[in-house]
């Protein structure tokens, strides 16, 4: 008896396991990859993976195996290095090998996806007119063929053929149809461009250090740390080309959807062969690319963190441009980082992988510059030699107290009629909050800090305050403590607020919003960016999303609103994330012949954060942030695990997560490492959707010991338990 091991695509913790079936006669071509349907709790029936097929002579079950119902695609799907990256994926992560599974299929379901073909007719034997007087049409048809090759049938149709007649010459055989597979691409015409200068010293260093291991086909990590404008893509492209020479593939990833088209139109006037890969595209699209990965018809792959996820082999390079960003994080499970997952297939395939940015995490520069992991490889100066912009940093307490009480400080309105009446264009940033509210002063700057460990308090619907990290609460003041102003608030100002207030305040600036909402469609950041770059809006504002990568020649002027917003967030990385910002979003202004000039608004103008991010000091930044992360054992000394516990009872919650945290630190006492357990506190949304929610926070220098010990209690079997290794915030 055939049977098959199957991995049901139910994403429940309880039943993550793979189940036996028996493979029937109609189906002995199965092998480990294929998407299965099968039946599942009665009458059910669901999707599947196969995992392992074999043969049982003898087989002894106390139960009648049920008979896999029949295939999905084509082919079997998964490749053998899919599976077992999936298979460790979920290992690490401790989530259903579903879920893992579920990260290499274009969309979750079972969908069946269905290729799209095109016909086409060929003239393929000679004719003569004296053979079809009775029949015009075909004679009409056969004339429309004559010297053309292949013709579609599209085309054919299109200029008023019928069907019979196609199929009269067909049979006659005067013409030949051919079926050929259409691959649908929305990047298929999209133009490439190229660059028309040298590399520099720099440049060319950081390309041939990356070349000797391509060459060498050997496993290398680096941190390409370049400052703004200072040609990071094109060392990617040089790179890239040498590995492609070489006959091996490439992965090239970028945090933001917002990115994908300017870095396909960098890379395509070297690759046409490349494929692009994200969640925007239709399933039927991003399935149409698999297949060209899979088939060896592309050899770049550009995409999002899912570009990770395709059926590509024989790889010899990844580059994660924007390693900083924290979109490469998934925030659903299975909660994985791509950087991590990049590395570690970087090591299977003996390829090199290059992490750039022009603002580097702290874990990654650390690994870089300290412990010695990654190669060093370092861009100082833009490419063609332009000054970086000049930053003005405004206190808007000041603008405050000077009666000004516009979102927008008189310099930056100065810089923005300067800039317009010069015939520029300008970049405007609002760093928003997210989720958190907290409560500052605008008299003096003060917020409301927890007096343990420093990061804000944050504002509860109840009215209080409380500590994310520490579980402190205390009450919220009607006066700032510091220096008693009533001028104590939540703070926060939309992007709908910033644009209202542009429109009335400077009637004459055509005006272009960026943000979640304007982008929603299809394609909405190229179009958004593509109208600005040809010069339609004079000033583009929005969310971080406008901060990082685009290359907008005309952009003479930025302004930094609320930049020091993310200082507010009951997070360890606020500072970095502050810093990431300012420095990120300068580096938009004066990429051209005229210098550029930014302005940055800000309440905690002494922030470390901010006066680093204004000098565009990575050093100084990184220097001054170490020792706090040090003593308070947060990465880069430690590796962060999370564990929310939610229930519709609120004492459940708040008592499962107490017993467990007791339960951890027993276990932690026993261990020569290094581990810290921190809470429960009340998730930053306490109540979501019904269910209490309580985190627990550990830290700890020996990740793999405290997944072991997770595993023994059975922590990832627990539908009331949500892991996430590695995580961003701790709230």
């Amino acid at each position: 008896m055939l049977i098959a091991e199957v991995c049901a695509n139910v994403q429940v913790k309880s039943i993550d396991q793979t189940y036996t079936y028996k493979v029937p006669e109609k189906l002995k071509f199965l092998s480990a990859g294929w998407r299965v349907i099968v039946p599942f709790g009665g009458r059910k029936k669901i999707d599947g993976f196969v995992m392992n097929v074999r043969e049982v002579e003898n087989p002894d079950f106390d139960f009648e195996l049920k008979e896999i119902s029949d295939v999905i695609d084509d082919e079997a799907w998964f490749t053998p290095e899919m599976i077992t990256a999936a298979t460790r994926l979920a290992e690490f992560y401790l989530c259903p090998l579903a879920q893992a599974m579920s990260l290499f299929m274009p969309g979750k379901s079972g969908k069946k996806i269905s290729p799209k073909f095109e016909e086409y007719a060929k003239l393929i034997r000679p004719f003569s007119p004296e053979e079809f007087k009775r029949s015009p049409a075909r004679l009409k048809l056969l004339n429309f063929l004559s010297g053309r090759g292949e013709v579609s049938l599209n085309e054919i149709r299109a200029e008023k053929f019928s069907s019979k007649t196609v199929k009269d010459l067909e049979q006659g055989g005067y013409i030949e149809i051919s079926r050929r597979r259409i691959f649908r691409d929305s990047y298929a015409n999209f133009p490439g461009k190229k660059n028309n200068f040298d590399l520099n010293e720099d440049q060319l260093a950081a390309v041939d250090t990356v070349k000797k291991f391509v060459a060498e086909k050997k496993f290398g990590g680096f941190l390409l740390h370049g400052v703004t404008g200072s040609g990071k893509t094109q060392v990617y492209i040089e790179i890239a080309k040498s590995v492609r020479k070489s006959g091996r593939r490439v992965i090239i990833l970028v945090p933001e959807i917002s990115l994908t088209a300017q870095t396909v139109r960098n890379f395509k006037a070297y690759f046409p062969d490349l494929t692009v890969i994200h969640s925007r595209l239709s399933i039927d699209e991003r399935s149409d690319a698999f297949h060209k990965i899979r088939n060896g018809e592309s050899g770049v792959v550009i995409g999002a963190r899912s570009a990770l996820f395709t059926p590509i082999d024989n790889l010899g390079l990844i580059v994660m441009d924007e390693e900083q960003d924290f979109s490469y994080k998934q925030d659903e499970s299975p909660r994985y980082h791509a950087r991590i997952i990049a590395e570690e297939f970087a090591r299977v395939h003996n390829a090199a992988i290059i992490f750039g940015s022009a603002t580097p995490s702290l874990e990654t520069y650390y690994r870089a510059k300290i412990s010695g992991e990654l190669f060093y490889l370092n861009l100082p100066h833009r490419a063609l030699n332009q000054p970086l912009p000049t930053v003005e940093c405004v206190d808007m307490r000041k603008e405050l107290k000077d009666g000004n009480r516009s979102v927008l400080s008189r310099s930056l309105k100065k810089l923005l009629a300067e800039t317009l009446k010069s015939g520029g264009q300008a970049i405007l940033l609002l760093n928003r909050r997210g989720y958190s509210t907290f409560v500052m002063c605008r008299e003096c700057g003060e917020v409301i800090r927890c007096p343990d460990c420093g990061l804000s308090m944050t504002y509860h619907a109840d009215g209080s305050l409380k500590c994310h990290h520490c579980d402190i609460e205390q009450s919220t003041p009607k006066i700032c403590p510091n220096c008693g102003s009533k001028y104590i608030k939540f703070f926060g100002t939309g992007t709908q607020k910033l644009e209202q207030f542009l429109k009335t305040d400077m009637p004459d600036a055509r005006v272009l919003r960026m943000d979640r909402d304007t982008t929603a469609q299809k394609f909405g950041h190229r179009k958004i960016l593509s109208a600005f770059e040809r010069k339609e809006f004079d000033i583009l504002f929005g969310t971080q999303m406008v901060a990082k990568g685009h290359d907008i020649q005309n952009v003479t002027a930025v302004g930094i609103l609320s930049a020091d917003a993310s200082l507010n967030i009951p997070n360890f990385r606020a500072a970095e994330q502050c810093f990431m910002l300012i420095t990120q979003a300068a580096g938009r202004a004066g990429r051209a012949d005229i210098p550029g000039k930014v302005i940055v608004q800000a309440y905690e103008v002494e922030a470390p954060a901010v006066v680093f991010g204004c000098r565009q000091d990575y050093e100084g930044f990184f220097k001054s942030e170490l020792p706090g992360r040090k003593e308070l054992f947060f990465p880069p000394f430690s590796r962060l695990v999370k564990l929310i516990f939610r229930n519709t009872d609120e004492e459940k919650a708040k008592m499962s997560a107490e017993n467990t945290a007791n339960i951890l630190k027993a276990e932690f006492s026993f261990s020569e490492k290094r581990h810290e357990v921190r809470g429960p506190v009340p998730a930053m949304i306490a109540n979501y959707r019904g269910e209490f929610r309580f985190l627990l926070v550990i830290k700890t220098e020996d990740l793999n010991e405290v997944r072991r010990i997770m595993i023994e209690h059975d922590l990832q079997k627990r539908n009331d338990v949500l892991i996430d290794i590695d995580p961003i915030s701790t709230d």
